[in-house]
C-alpha cells in the first residue's frame, strides 16, 4: 500500500487493491482524530455511501471505528446522494460527514470523501491534516472498534434517512408549479444514488416520467456512471425517439453531477448549462451576487456576467473553492465544466438533482427548448465553443513539460497570447478571446488540454496548436 493521498474529492482507490477494510479503518480513524483535535467530538458525524459494491459494509465498519472513538455517528439507511449528505450536515450541525463514493469513476473504484462542518468538500488544509494522520498510522492497529449493537444501545449510533428533509428544502429553491407544465420528462439516475430523487417529485405533480437505469447496479451497466454524451447513448436515443419528451435529466453515480438532453436528443454541454442558468437566475428570478467558475470552465459565463454587470470569480479545479464562495453568500451560482453546480442559499457542494430541476424550471418558464435558449444567448453575447482532450506523454515529453509551461509562447494558431493564468495548470488567453489550458494529471503521464474559441473551426486550430506545443 502506498501513501494515502486526497485528491480534489477525497481519497480513491481500486477495490481489493488499496481500497480495503484495513485502510478504510485507518483513514476513518484519521478523520476521527482530526475532529477530536478540533474539539468537535460532541457534534457527531454522518456516514453515507453510494450504490457501489459493498458500500454498506464500508460504512458500517467506519461507524464501528467512529463510535469506538466516542463520536456520535448518524448512519444513512440506504445509498444517499452526496448533496443530500451535505444538506444533512448543515441541518444537523454535525462536525461533518464521511461519504463512501467514487462519484462518476468506473465501478472498480471506491473512495472516502470527507466534508467538514461547513458542508462543502474539505479544503486542502483539512485534507493535508487527515493525510498526515492516516499515513502515520498505516500498517498499525491504531483504532478501537465498538460493536454496532452496543453503539445503538449507548446512543452513539443512529440510523437516518435524510431524503425527505432535503426534498422539502428544494420546494423553496425550485418552481415545481412551473415544471408541472412540461408534460413528459425523461429521467436517468445511472443506477446510482439519484434513484427516486428526480422522478418521484415529478410524478407527484402529475408529470409524465419515462425512466431508465433506475435500479441499483454496482457495475453501472458496464460503463462509468458519468452522465456525459459518451456514456448515456441509450438515454439520448430514448429522448430522440419519443416526441412527447420535452427534456432528459440524468445524474451520476452519487448524484452530484448532471447531464441534460434536449427534446430532440441533443446532449447539452455542462459549460453551456451553467451559463444559461446564470442568465436565467439573474434575468428571470432577479438574483443578486457574483458568479464562480473553475479555470477550466467556459468564458461564456464571463460574457453573461458582463451583460448583467456582475463579478466573476475564477477558481482552481475542485468544487471546494466554489463551495466556499457559496457558503460565504458571495455568488448566485458556481459551476465546473465537469457538470457540477450549486446556487446561492443551497449547499456548498455540487448538486446534480438541483441542477436538473433548475433546467426543467428554466425550460418550462421560458417556453423554449434548451438549444433555442442557447442560440438566443449566443445572439446576445457571442458564440463560445469548448472542448477537452487528453495528451499522453512519453517520459521525455513528461520531463520537458514543466519547462514548456514556464514561458509564454507568442501565439497559438496565429493568434497572439495576451495573458497567462497559473492558478491551476497553465492557461493561455489570446487576443480574440480564445484560450488553452494545460493541466498535468497527478496520477498518470497525461496532460488535460482544454480549449475554447468562437467557432468549431477556430477551436480545432487552437487545440491542434496546443497539441503541437506539447508534443514538439
Amino acid at each position: 500500500m502506498g501513501r494515502i493521498t486526497f485528491g480534489t474529492s477525497g481519497w480513491r482507490g481500486i477495490l481489493c487493491e488499496d481500497f480495503i477494510f484495513e485502510n478504510v479503518k485507518v483513514v476513518t480513524q484519521a478523520i476521527a482524530d482530526h475532529i477530536i483535535a478540533r474539539g468537535d467530538r460532541e457534534k457527531g458525524i454522518i456516514v453515507g455511501y453510494d450504490s457501489r459494491f459493498m458500500g454498506e459494509r464500508f460504512a458500517r465498519e467506519a461507524a464501528r471505528v467512529l463510535t469506538g472513538a466516542g463520536i456520535k455517528t448518524y448512519l444513512c439507511r440506504r445509498d444517499t446522494p452526496t448533496p443530500v449528505i451535505a444538506f444533512e450536515i448543515l441541518r444537523r450541525k454535525t462536525a461533518g460527514a464521511i461519504n463512501f463514493t467514487a462519484s462518476h469513476n468506473p465501478p472498480e473504484y471506491n473512495g472516502i470523501k470527507f466534508s467538514p462542518a461547513w458542508g462543502g468538500p474539505a479544503l486542502p488544509e483539512t485534507t493535508r491534516d487527515i493525510e498526515v494522520r492516516a499515513n502515520a498510522m498505516l500498517g498499525e492497529v491504531c483504532y478501537q472498534e465498538r460493536p454496532l449493537d452496543e453503539a445503538v444501545r449507548t446512543g452513539l449510533l443512529e440510523e437516518i434517512d435524510p431524503r425527505e428533509p432535503y426534498l422539502r428544502s428544494l420546494e423553496e429553491k425550485v418552481d415545481f408549479a412551473a415544471i408541472a407544465s412540461l408534460g413528459t420528462v425523461a429521467v436517468n439516475p445511472l443506477y446510482g444514488t439519484g434513484r427516486g430523487y428526480l422522478e418521484e417529485p415529478l410524478q407527484a405533480r402529475q408529470l409524465g416520467v419515462k425512466i431508465v437505469n433506475a435500479h441499483r447496479d454496482p457495475y453501472f451497466g458496464g460503463f462509468p456512471p458519468e452522465p456525459s454524451e459518451k456514456y448515456i447513448q441509450d438515454f439520448i436515443n430514448m429522448v430522440k425517439g419519443d416526441p412527447a419528451i420535452r427534456l432528459g435529466l440524468a445524474t451520476d453515480g452519487d448524484a452530484d453531477r448532471f447531464g441534460i438532453v434536449d427534446e430532440d436528443g441533443t446532449f447539452i454541454e455542462p459549460n453551456y448549462v451553467i451559463a444559461l442558468l446564470l442568465d436565467y437566475l439573474v434575468r428571470v428570478r432577479g438574483m443578486k451576487g457574483g458568479v464562480a467558475r473553475s479555470v477550466a470552465t467556459s468564458h461564456l459565463i464571463d460574457a453573461v456576467a458582463r451583460r448583467h454587470g456582475i463579478e466573476v470569480h475564477e477558481t482552481p479545479v475542485g468544487f471546494k473553492y466554489i463551495g466556499e464562495l457559496i457558503s460565504q453568500d458571495r455568488i448566485i451560482i458556481g459551476g465546473e465544466e465537469s457538470a457540477g453546480l450549486s446556487i446561492q442559499g443551497h449547499v456548498p457542494e455540487k448538486d446534480g438533482i438541483l441542477a436538473c430541476f433548475l433546467v426543467a424550471e428554466m425550460v418550462a418558464r421560458e417556453g423554449m427548448s434548451v438549444r433555442a435558449l442557447l442560440e438566443r444567448l449566443y445572439s446576445q453575447v457571442g458564440r463560445y465553443v469548448t472542448r477537452r482532450e487528453n495528451i499522453h506523454l512519453t517520459p521525455e515529453l513528461e520531463d520537458a513539460f514543466a519547462a514548456k509551461m514556464s514561458a509564454t509562447p507568442a501565439a497559438f494558431a496565429g493568434i497572439k497570447v495576451t495573458e497567462m493564468v497559473t492558478i491551476d495548470g497553465t492557461k493561455f488567453i489570446m487576443e480574440d478571446g480564445s484560450w488553452l489550458l494545460f493541466r498535468k494529471s497527478g496520477t498518470e503521464p497525461v496532460v488535460r488540454l482544454y480549449g475554447e474559441a468562437a467557432s468549431n473551426e477556430r477551436l480545432t486550430a487552437v487545440l491542434a496548436a496546443g497539441r503541437e506545443f506539447i508534443l514538439a
